[in-house]
């Protein structure tokens, strides 16, 4: 029980001794291993600081490399901009001297023009001074003025020139002529032979014939009311006198004078005449002449190969075959006029479908010039540009009379077809009162020159002499005054065709014998 009791008693007797052994073992090795790992630690401490010392030594070898780099370059540049500032300083010095030089220079120039200056003033009064000597001098041995002799020399030389420029003028008038009267007389002969036409002179009035008197009556009616009908349906007088078989139908408008006809003569071979029956025939023959004015129309486009016309415009056309101008049928002379046009320009090298469709629309305004107010040309033109026709149709139109510049030489063509169809000997007639009158304006014009003693229209208008003075007008005078008068004419008649004016100027010496 002792030997128990001291055993378990050394046992815990060396327990607390065990754990202090233990304490102290424990801490000398965990100072060993402190002491082994602030070795460890002061090592590494070493190493990092020689490497570091290694890299500042190479940062800092690289740095003065890279210092001593950038220095050069600085040096080169440097030295650059020294050599450039060098060379634009000996530049500069060079310009410099240059500048010295010309200014020198210059500077004796300048005396020099002074100089010349002095000696051109002086020579300037000289030459005043003699120049005021010789004008007095030549004014008292010709009698004149500076002034005088000034407008007289002027009014020399004015004379002179203006006969120089007449007989210019003259001359190349008389050589264009001659070089273009040649041709102009082909082309225009030709086209003339070309074109045979027939004309038909139309009136105000129409004759109706009738199988008998008796028909008079019925036409009269009862207490005149188919008369009256006829005349209030169609617009036109019907004529009943003591003309054997016949009634004349009278009015202004060629379209409504027709429509009386054609129905007068339905009624006339019907037999039945009374106001319903005159009503049914007068709409017949309006229906009848519609289509035919339309047909007219085509036909006068077939004829002349114009083709692509509104058919309103052909409509208008085939109107004109009921229209007369100064006794000419207008839609013949239409026709007339396409023609010469289309044969001048084929000569003449234009375009012949353009002047052969402005040749055919160029009186396209008399149409319905008696249902419109305006001049035809106007309303021509306006329905030219209503239908679709060109600018260029429409000029054509506007200047076929002459009334505005011509812009092509189809319009130029039109005009004179138109006026080589008009003035052809029986194409047209005039009034004997507007023929009178236009014959004596024509004589006014050419005595209203100076120099004129007389003049006379021969050759039914076509032809104005004038005779002149011969002590006022010389030969090349002459010539100017013949062009001064031909312009006049122009400018204030109107005429169809043309007029030729001669000037005839002679010198006749007379003595009596006693």
């Amino acid at each position: 029980m002792n030997d128990i009791n001291g055993g378990v008693f050394y046992v815990i007797l060396s327990l607390p001794l065990g754990l202090l052994v233990g304490y102290f073992i424990r801490k000398y090795i965990a100072e060993a291993r402190i002491q082994s790992a602030e070795r460890e630690a002061e090592k590494i401490r070493e190493d990092a600081r020689r490497e570091a010392e290694s890299e500042k030594r190479e940062l800092i070898l690289g740095a003065k490399e890279e210092a001593h780099n950038i220095k050069e370059t600085a040096n080169q540049e440097s030295q650059k901009r020294r050599n450039e500032l060098q060379r634009l300083e000996n530049r500069l010095m060079h310009k410099e001297e240059s500048l010295d030089r010309k200014t020198e220079t210059l500077e004796n120039k300048e005396k020099k023009i002074k100089t010349r200056e002095d000696k051109l003033d002086s020579l300037e009064e000289e030459i005043t001074e003699i120049r005021e000597r010789e004008i007095n001098t030549l004014e008292k041995i010709s009698n004149f003025s500076q002034e005088e002799a000034r407008d007289y020399l002027l009014n020399k030389v004015e004379e002179q020139l203006d006969h120089e420029f007449a007989k210019m003028v003259k001359e190349k008038e008389t050589k264009a002529k001659e070089e273009a009267d040649k041709k102009a007389r082909e082309v225009l002969s030709l086209a003339i032979q070309r074109c045979a036409a027939d004309h038909v002179a139309e009136t105000t009035v129409s004759l109706v014939s009738l199988p008998n008197d008796e028909m008079k009556g019925r036409i009269i009616g009862r207490e005149g009311r188919n008369i009256r009908t006829i005349e209030s349906l169609t617009g036109i007088d019907l004529i009943i006198d003591d003309t054997p078989e016949a009634v004349v139908i009278s009015g202004f408008d060629p379209i409504r004078r027709e429509i009386a006809r054609i129905a007068l003569e339905k009624l006339i071979i019907d037999g039945r005449i009374h106001p319903a029956r005159i009503e049914e025939m007068v709409e017949k023959a309006k229906n009848e002449l519609d289509t035919h004015i339309k047909e007219v129309g085509e036909q006068a486009t077939f004829d002349t190969g114009v083709h692509g016309l509104d058919p309103e415009l052909i409509k208008y056309l085939g109107r004109l075959k009921f229209r007369t101008s100064y006794g000419q049928n207008v839609l013949q002379h239409s026709l007339e006029v396409s023609y010469l046009s289309g044969i001048m320009a084929a000569e003449l090298g234009a375009d012949v479908n353009l002047a052969k469709r402005g040749g055919l629309l160029h009186d396209i305004g008399k149409a319905i010039d008696h249902e419109v107010e305006g001049p035809h040309i106007k309303i021509g033109v306006d329905l030219a540009r209503k239908y679709g026709e060109s600018d260029k149709i429409a000029h054509m139109i506007e200047a076929h009379h002459g009334d505005v510049e011509f812009k092509s030489i189809e319009a130029v063509l039109v005009s004179a077809a138109d006026a080589i169809s008009a003035a052809r000997p029986g194409a047209r007639k005039e009034t004997l009162e507007s023929y009178i009158k236009r014959l004596e304006e024509l004589e006014d014009i050419g005595n209203s020159f100076e120099g004129v003693d007389s003049a006379y229209a021969i050759q039914a208008g076509r032809e104005i002499r004038i005779i002149v003075e011969s002590d006022k007008v010389d030969d090349v005078q002459a010539s100017k005054l013949s062009r001064d008068i031909k312009n006049k004419i122009e400018d204030n008649l109107d005429y169809p065709g043309q007029i030729k004016v001669v000037v005839i100027r002679e010198k006749r010496s007379v003595e009596y014998a006693k």
